[in-house]
């Protein structure tokens, strides 16, 4: 697999139910520290909302995710916000729904087709991109190899991620992996640049 799903910037949609106001946020993000920020935002933003419920997703191999209910009933808020994630095959995106209660409770039905149409809402009001897939390396090299280096990070399309010039230089990118094999070559066979891997959390 080398390109995944996600949205293009965020969005707010706002869904009505007997008195209950549902707002739903939606966010590309990159880690779980995206998510919680975001959280502790919307939390500031709405101290007054009875619940703050998500789904999210981040990686493409399927594992990391998560889903909250924030004192719903079990099964009836993050899980369905996290099923129109899904539905659209999208990664590295959270959706939180705030609610503010209207006085009439939803019931379990009410409450998971409340908190499944806001998030829907929210992913149609934002466009879907579709993204390489990234392999994260480290290259130390001399300034006198910036150019050859730059002309590599060009053809390969390579996201720059820190970059720090100095007479020694040192950079981390993003190799999109359908590139990675020819990319990889390139790099090692250019004498005086160190090529090594790293995880990016």
């Amino acid at each position: 697999m080398n390109h995944y799903k996600t949205i293009e910037k965020p969005s707010v949609a706002e869904y009505k139910d007997r008195g209950s106001k549902f707002l739903a946020y939606a966010f590309p993000i990159e880690s779980v520290d995206d998510f919680k920020k975001r959280l502790k935002q919307l939390k500031e933003e709405h101290p007054k909302a009875a619940h703050h419920c998500f789904g999210y997703r981040i990686g493409v191999d399927g594992n990391n995710f998560r889903s909250g209910d924030d004192g719903e009933p079990s099964g009836s808020a993050g899980k369905p916000i996290l099923g129109q994630i899904d539905s659209k095959e999208l990664t590295n995106i959270a959706v939180i729904v705030v609610r503010y209660f209207g006085g009439t409770l939803l019931g379990v039905p009410g409450l998971i087709n409340a908190y499944k149409t806001s998030a829907s809402l929210a992913l149609q009001l934002t466009g879907i991109v579709q993204k390489p897939v990234l392999a994260y390396y480290e290259m130390h090299f001399d300034y006198t190899l910036m150019n050859d280096v730059m002309m590599v990070v060009k053809r390969f399309g390579l996201s720059v991620l820190k970059n720090e010039m100095q007479l020694f230089c040192r950079m981390e990118v993003g190799i999109p992996t359908e590139n990675l094999h020819l990319c990889l070559e390139k790099l090692k066979d250019m004498h005086g640049v160190e090529v090594t891997q790293i995880q990016k959390m």
